[in-house]
């Protein structure tokens, strides 16, 4: 036994510091966050995702879980904006980064660098809560969808400008009806994909109509088959909701006929492939011209029944007509004398109104020539009164042979035959030759045309 008395750190069971380094709490701190970036500098480690939260600044936490540990996690802005899926509390994930330390609250975290889903069957859950979430909003509703045009001008096609889709569409298309086609070229996996294709739809519903890029009738958002996690962009929130809000009638074509995402829900109709899309978007152009044809037959033949069926009806009409044109001749022949009489009636009456009327005109007219009548009389007496007080007063009248009146010396030549009428008789006289007319302008005052009127 040994004999030698104990220091006061030996009696309490500490052990002798002898060797043993001593650090400040800065130096063990760094000293454990080199040893853990250098031992875990790359892992990756699965868990459920728990308190998400994006900071304003574009960085995100949250927490890695099972159901004996928890781990911090931190996702910086510039890898954030790339992640292939939004992490969304209780999603489960495989996260691959770097394990690092905060020397300031002793902590350590994991710096992620990319998240995948951890399985088939998580992926298939978060797709199921989000399409019940979107659900519950009205974005899957049926009355929200619109019927596509029958025949479409123009179509707008949202794919990869690349690959057998956008190859088999147009070949189909130009099969059936061809149609103008305007592409918008997008990628359809990968990062960025989802943003680019709502880009795209929510671009083609701005186009103006009948501007220089004209706005499309229909739309196809198409790309071709491959696992869940390649038409993960198909089933993003953000192109779901740009299909729900296009104006223009979509039809989603993604994948494969079993292949569904929820695209497919907010569309307004859902092709299996995407070269059934091109057959629901137009008709077929020679089927078309043979209904026509057909429909042109049938309207022909009808037209020619109808047309025969009327002029049968017309040649009745026109066999009863001929004996109503009979009856009708005979109810003239009634009607005629009646309304001769009626005639014969109304003109007696008329005459009758009229006959005091024309009784007083006559008898306007009567004293109208009466009174011209008297005043010529009493016109024709003053000139009788006139001519035989000229004659007393020693005027002669000279006529000639034809017994008209001579008033002018210049129309007498010598030896005419002329009679001289006085007042009291005529006497017969022969023009002399000798004498030498004289011609007045202005006649002696007092004396004027003995015949004309005063």
């Amino acid at each position: 036994m040994n004999d030698q008395p104990l220091d006061a750190a030996t009696a309490w069971g500490e052990p002798a510091r002898g060797n043993l380094p001593e650090y400040t709490v800065s130096e063990l701190s760094l000293a454990l966050k080199r040893s853990v970036e250098e031992n875990f500098s790359h892992v990756r480690v699965r868990g459920e995702i728990s308190g998400f939260k994006r900071h304003g600044s574009g960085h995100c936490y949250f927490v890695l879980k099972d159901s004996d540990a928890a781990l911090d996690a931190v996702c910086w802005r510039q890898t954030a904006i790339r992640l292939p899926i939004k992490p969304e509390d209780g999603m489960e994930g495989v996260c691959t980064g770097r394990l690092t330390t905060y020397p300031g609250r002793s902590k350590y975290q994991l710096v992620i660098d990319s998240i995948a889903l951890a399985g088939i069957g998580a992926l298939l859950k978060i797709l199921e809560d989000r399409r019940q979430r979107l659900s519950a909003e009205g974005l899957f509703a049926a009355e929200r969808k619109k019927n596509l045009p029958f025949l479409p001008e123009i179509l707008g096609i949202v794919t990869s400008p690349s690959g057998a889709v956008i190859r088999d569409i147009l070949h189909r298309l130009a099969d059936r009806f061809p149609r103008r086609v305007l592409i918008w070229p997008v990628a359809v996996q990968g990062e960025g994909a989802a943003a680019q294709i709502a880009a795209a739809i929510a671009g083609f519903n701005r186009l103006a109509p009948g501007g220089v890029v004209p706005r499309p009738d229909l739309l196809i958002v198409a790309r071709g088959g491959g696992s869940l996690e390649d038409l993960m962009p198909f089933n993003e929130e953000i192109v779901v909701r740009a299909a729900a809000a296009s104006a223009i009638p979509l039809i989603s074509a993604v994948g494969h006929e079993t292949d569904t995402t929820l695209i497919d829900h907010a569309s307004d109709r859902r092709a299996p492939t995407p070269t059934a899309a091109a057959e629901m978007a137009v008709p077929v152009r020679l089927d078309l011209i043979a209904e026509l044809g057909g429909k042109a037959a049938r309207l022909t033949g009808g037209l020619s029944r109808f047309f025969t069926e009327r002029r049968l009806q017309l040649v009745a009409i026109a066999a009863r007509f001929g004996s109503v044109r009979q009856r009708l001749d005979l109810a003239a022949a009634r009607l005629r004398p009646a309304m001769l009489a009626a005639d014969i009636g109304r003109a007696r009456d008329r005459l009758a109104d009229a006959e005091p009327r024309l009784a007083a005109a006559l008898v306007r007219a009567l004293a109208a020539k009466h009174d011209a009548l008297d005043n010529f009389t009493g016109r024709l007496a003053t000139h009788s009164e006139r001519h035989e007080s000229l004659l007393a007063r020693g005027y002669v009248v000279v006529r000639d042979a034809a017994e008209k009146v001579v008033t002018d010396a210049v129309k007498v030549r010598p030896n005419t035959a002329l009679e001289l009428e006085f007042y009291d008789g005529k006497v017969g006289v022969i023009a002399g030759g000798s004498r030498r007319p004289v011609r007045r302008s202005v006649p002696p005052i007092g004396q004027g045309n003995l015949f004309e009127e005063p």
